[in-house]
């Protein structure tokens, strides 16, 4: 997982500048749910620094760090912001804490980062620890569903354009995308090409690959690992969660 992200750190604020829809779900469970909370795979900051905003005293832990270096740029301006933020450059599986958490969060495909079941039993089983008794547990993933009844093709789709921060030069993001239905895993050719101001195009290739999960897999998951699903939503509005639904937003909690 490190080596794509390192790839593609310069890359991933202005890239996903648009992704918001998640965060009034999770403003909501922190009122919610008071106390300290852990983004897992916490990356640049994009939830991280949304909770601190609000107050919340809020950790995180990522196992690149790029990332974790414009994590801290973000930050730099802000000194009341870096006292509500403690963020770690860790191997989650390796890494343990000595307190609990209210409100731990694995958000936008996090959990498809473990693609070995080993793996998914280590973090799901880690999390329960760090989990307060009262605590909750979100899990947001795609809906495997319609992405395995969709049609396989090997032709680059343009995903969007954007600017790059530290040059002001277009990017044009392609994807060319596989699924290997057996494994339940997702192999990403991400393309980015960055047009200098002379026109010129220079190519950055950063393959990817994450696994799906389909929601009883991820219920025998959080059973064997001592927690328990309490709801699962179809969208971040928490809207009903159906086969045709988008995402799949899980909350568990102690079993």
């Amino acid at each position: 997982m490190s080596a794509f992200y390192t790839r593609v750190a310069r890359f991933y604020d202005a890239e996903n500048a648009d992704k918001t829809d998640d965060l009034q779900l999770y403003t909501e469970l922190a009122q919610e749910y008071k106390g300290d909370i852990l983004d897992v795979g916490c990356g640049t900051g994009r939830v991280l620094i949304h909770l601190a905003r609000q107050g919340h005293r809020v950790h995180g832990v990522d196992n690149d760090s790029a990332m974790l270096d414009r994590l801290a740029r973000n930050l730099e301006r802000s000194a009341l912001l870096e006292a509500k933020i403690s963020a770690i450059h860790a191997d989650v599986l390796k890494h343990d804490y000595q307190s609990n958490f209210a409100l731990i969060l694995l958000t936008y495909n996090v959990l498809m980062h473990f693609h070995e079941q080993d793996r998914q039993i280590a973090l799901l089983s880690k999390v329960r620890r760090w989990l307060a008794d009262d605590g909750l547990l979100v899990i947001d993933l795609p809906n495997a569903g319609p992405a395995f009844a969709s049609h396989d093709t090997e032709a680059p789709t343009l995903e969007r354009t954007f600017l790059d921060p530290e040059t002001g030069h277009m990017v044009m993001l392609q994807s060319a995308s596989f699924i290997d239905r057996a494994e339940q895993l997702l192999y990403v050719d991400w393309i980015y090409d960055i047009i200098d101001g002379d026109g010129a195009v220079k190519r950055l290739y950063a393959p990817h690959k994450l696994r799906y999960f389909f929601l009883a897999e991820l219920k025998l998951l959080l059973e064997r690992c001592g927690l328990g699903l309490a709801e699962v939503y179809g969208d971040t509005g928490r809207g009903e969660y159906t086969s045709e639904s988008e995402r799949m937003i899980v909350f568990a909690s102690w079993g």
